[in-house]
């Protein structure tokens, strides 16, 4: 494996495994982690384990134009049962992000040290959030960072049902993004109309 140094450089992607692991080590400041996410490459880690960087061969991703919304959706999003903000609480949709009970497992990989670079990120105007409210109560949303002309999702999450497909459906018709990266396949997102494209195909696109 090719370990990163204080420099801010990855290697060529030809060098990524299988697995779509590309490098090592490094840190997670904030030049480095934008650096990252304009080259289509990601960090994704557990604690007390070096940085691991990716950049899959196979990227999950969504056009926004494709985005599925059933009808049981555009029920609930006719009915305005929930109040759908932006950048009003990004720290604790990241918290929310990170702590909640997943039936997958995932959510525990947003470390402590994730969890301040992305808040660094967010007071930078570089990472966004959006939040679904009821009565008050945050139950859902997401984050991620703005690139250019493309979100690339970060992580979601939801105390009720149907809150994270709301933010995600959000997200596809109401901001103006090319693409949306979704990072690595979901049973969850391909529900929503996300699917899988080429790294190649994906890094014209990211680079355009």
């Amino acid at each position: 494996m090719i370990w990163l140094t204080d420099k801010i450089e990855f290697p060529d992607y030809k060098y990524a495994t299988d697995d779509g692991v590309l490098a090592l080590g490094g840190d997670l400041s904030e030049n480095r982690l934008i650096y990252a996410y304009k080259n289509g490459i990601f960090p994704w880690f557990s604690e007390d384990d070096p940085i691991v960087w990716y950049c899959p061969s196979e990227r999950m991703v969504l056009f926004p134009e494709e985005v599925k919304v059933s009808k049981s959706m555009r029920k609930i999003i006719k009915n305005n049962e929930f109040v759908i903000t932006e950048n009003q609480a990004f720290e604790e949709v990241i918290y929310n992000c990170k702590n909640i009970n997943r039936k997958d497992g995932f959510g525990t990989w947003i470390t402590d040290d994730m969890e301040q670079a992305y808040i660094n990120l967010h007071k930078r105007g570089v990472a966004k959030s959006i939040e679904i409210w009821k009565d008050k109560e945050l139950v859902g949303g997401l984050y991620g960072l703005e690139i250019n002309d493309i979100f690339c999702g970060e992580s979601m999450f939801s105390k009720v049902s149907n809150a994270s497909k709301l933010a995600f459906i959000h997200l596809a018709k109401n901001k103006n993004y090319n693409l949306i990266d979704c990072q690595i396949y979901n049973e969850h997102l391909a529900s929503l109309g996300a699917k899988e494209i080429e790294r190649g195909l994906f890094l014209e696109i990211l680079k355009a």
